[in-house]
């Protein structure tokens, strides 16, 4: 028997957070993010605005809840599937499908941070948005050593170039997705993507021959 879900207005605050977000992701994937309005989330949420704003200072402040939900969900799931993965280049691998699986089921994120990074200026959402990247790259220029140092790279990678191809390659897939208007167009197309860029920084046959 499934327990009846507490109504939001009942939630305790970090649940209330977490349905907020869900909220947010849900209407992201239905619409232009930036035209998202407050009245818009308390409306899904079933609440009054009133009742968002006991929770949340302003928009503002909702919309770094998201990011900072996205930021800990997408960290905590590639760092658990690279502890999962035998080898460097598993780890690799395993990253960069767990990255599509969690975009292909939360179609609103992609949309939310391709706004957010198109606004001008600095804001704290779009800096959390950088932070991330920024975590994120770091995560796979250690990955990359460890794939050349086990001798599964080239030697020659330069880390810090093939962890800015391997987001750039995931959201060329998304954006492909986006624009197709059909989010499981970036599974079918991420087993193709992956090989060609492991194809990249594989070591060539040539360099293990002379071994």
């Amino acid at each position: 028997m499934v327990c009846p879900v507490e109504h939001p207005r009942h939630l305790p605050a970090d649940a209330r957070r977490a349905v907020t977000v869900e909220a947010v992701i849900a209407l992201a994937a239905e619409q232009n993010p930036s035209e998202i309005t407050t009245a818009a989330i308390a409306q899904r949420m079933k609440l009054t605005q009133g009742a968002l704003f006991r929770h949340f200072a302003n928009k503002e402040a909702i919309w770094l809840a998201v990011m900072d939900w996205v930021a800990e969900q997408l960290l905590t799931r590639i760092e658990q599937a690279a502890r999962d993965a035998a080898s460097p280049l598993q780890a690799l691998e395993a990253m960069f499908f767990t990255h599509v699986d969690f975009v292909a089921r939360n179609p609103g994120i992609p949309r939310i941070l391709f706004g957010e990074l198109q606004r001008c200026g600095e804001t704290p959402a779009k800096r959390m948005v950088q932070a991330l990247l920024g975590r994120y790259s770091e995560r796979l220029r250690v990955c990359i050593e460890a794939g050349k140092r086990a001798g599964q790279l080239a030697a020659e990678v330069d880390s810090l170039a093939a962890a800015t191809l391997f987001i750039g390659v995931i959201q060329g897939l998304v954006m492909q997705s986006l624009l197709a208007g059909d989010v499981q167009l970036m599974r079918r197309q991420a087993p193709g993507a992956f090989a060609l860029y492991r194809r990249g920084i594989g070591r060539s046959d040539e360099s293990a021959r002379h071994e």
